[in-house]
């Protein structure tokens, strides 16, 4: 459990939980932790402000939704999936993606025994590039997981062993969809082309103004 250190008057806790005097601190880092603590305090309330918005969004369109389900005397039910909205000029665009997490059960080790079986059938005729697929596929992240997208990739390959394509079926029961989020994303439309550019909310992606 940690507990708060009492800061006796006169004195800093460092970084460290050491107690400096204040006399001690130097004033260029009273001036860095005043600059750090005051822009740390505008960010905190950005942070909280987005984060209104944000359920504020997400209440905003499904609500309207349902109004225009109400239209046509329909009810919303089931999982919600992606929804685009325009303005009237077709100028901003308003997306709401729902993307899911993808896992694979024990089912997937199944596939590759298959997949191996037949792989050490075919060696001596096997395509090069089917053999680079399916070793990328299988090969895992830098934080040790398997590639989602490149294990189902391979469920496109047209290979008509009957190990194979019980391989396919165990790859397709194996997925397992262990959790979705959905997120929002605002666009602008380029001038009067049908291009459009994303309105950013993430800072890292936020041009400075020209000077």
């Amino acid at each position: 459990m940690n507990t708060q250190i009492q800061v006796p008057a006169g004195y800093r806790s460092d970084a460290q939980g050491r107690l400096v005097h204040e006399a001690m601190i130097k004033p260029i880092d009273w001036e860095r932790d005043r600059l750090v603590q005051q822009l740390v305090g505008r960010a905190s309330k950005l942070n909280s402000q987005l984060a209104d918005f944000k359920a504020a969004a997400f209440g905003d369109v499904r609500a309207f939704i349902e109004m225009s389900f109400e239209e046509y005397g329909a009810k919303v039910g089931g999982k919600k999936g992606n929804v685009t909205l325009l303005s009237f000029d077709g100028r901003y665009k308003l997306q709401i993606a729902v993307q899911d997490s993808i896992s694979f059960d024990e089912r997937l080790q199944a596939a590759r025994s298959l997949i191996d079986e037949c792989l050490a059938e075919w060696i001596e005729g096997a395509r090069p590039e089917v053999v680079t697929l399916v070793n990328d596929a299988f090969r895992t992240d830098t934080k040790g997981e398997i590639r989602t997208a490149r294990v189902l990739a391979l469920r496109r390959l047209e290979i008509a062993d009957e190990r194979w394509q019980r391989a396919m079926t165990a790859i397709g029961e194996a997925c397992q969809v262990t959790s979705s989020k959905e997120y929002l994303r605002i666009y602008e439309r380029i001038g009067d082309t049908d291009q459009y550019r994303p309105v950013s909310l993430d800072i890292a992606s936020i041009a400075l103004p020209e000077a």
